[in-house]
């Protein structure tokens, strides 16, 4: 993977993380860093939840915003309840 596809993780990240983050209603307690952080997290997991219920995506920064979008919800969900 180069720098370019590195950076598009950091931004797709971020942008679903912060999405996500404002859905839920914890953005005024994350920063920048944290919502990146979760945007990424939050890809590992919905990649993983997407293909467990048997969803394929194709690549993309659309599918890949989606698919960190809903793993990051999922976070946010559990976090919440603990």
């Amino acid at each position: 993977m180069g720098c370019l596809g590195f950076l598009m993780w950091i931004l797709i990240g971020g942008l679903a993380g912060w999405a996500a983050s404002v859905v839920m209603g914890t953005d005024d307690r994350q920063g920048c860093l944290a919502n990146i952080l979760l945007g990424i997290v939050g890809g590992i997991v919905g990649g993983f939840l997407l293909r467990l219920a048997g969803f394929h995506t194709r690549p993309g920064i659309l599918a890949s915003f989606f698919t960190a979008f809903i793993g990051a919800v999922v976070l946010l969900a559990i976090f919440r309840r603990h």
